[in-house]
């Protein structure tokens, strides 16, 4: 789908309140309340516009211990889809991305502590017979961090 201005413009806005009013979207893209309904319609259809969420602080659920391993597999038949899958559904993990080089796979996850990551998480990882090895980082520090695509 080609995205024009007005497009990028409505999901700039969208992204940062998706309760934004309708009437104030079409002021500040400068067009009829119609044509932002409309448009907003064909995002939503295209898949360009997947859904609205609440932003949650992890901080607010005491979800503070972030960990970031780098998986490395046993190759095999489907491999990266069958353990991807497999990794996804262990507990606390929000990101699981299958990449190109020294390892197969970037895993991101949150905890309340060490031991939650230890007993939930990193024991069940490193007993997966796919895994021929792991290594795990501690976040010390967020300095920057966004669930949001940025749109300039």
């Amino acid at each position: 789908m080609q995205l024009d201005e007005v497009d990028l413009k409505i999901l700039k806005i969208l992204q940062d309140d998706a309760k934004y009013p309708l009437e104030k979207i079409a002021e500040e893209v400068r067009a009829p309340k119609s044509t932002v309904a409309y448009r907003i319609k064909r995002l939503e259809k295209s898949g360009v516009i997947r859904g609205y969420h609440a932003y949650i602080d992890p901080s607010s659920l005491n979800l503070d211990y972030l960990v970031v391993t780098l998986v490395k597999a046993k190759y095999g038949k489907d491999y990266h889809e069958i353990l991807g899958q497999k990794i996804a559904q262990l507990p606390g993990v929000w990101g699981v991305y299958f990449v190109l080089g020294d390892n197969d796979f970037i895993v991101l996850a949150r905890f309340r502590n060490r031991d939650e990551m230890m007993n939930k998480y990193l024991e069940k990882l490193m007993s997966m017979p796919e895994i021929e090895r792991t290594n795990t980082q501690i976040i010390a520090k967020i300095i920057r961090e966004t669930p949001f695509y940025i749109l300039d």
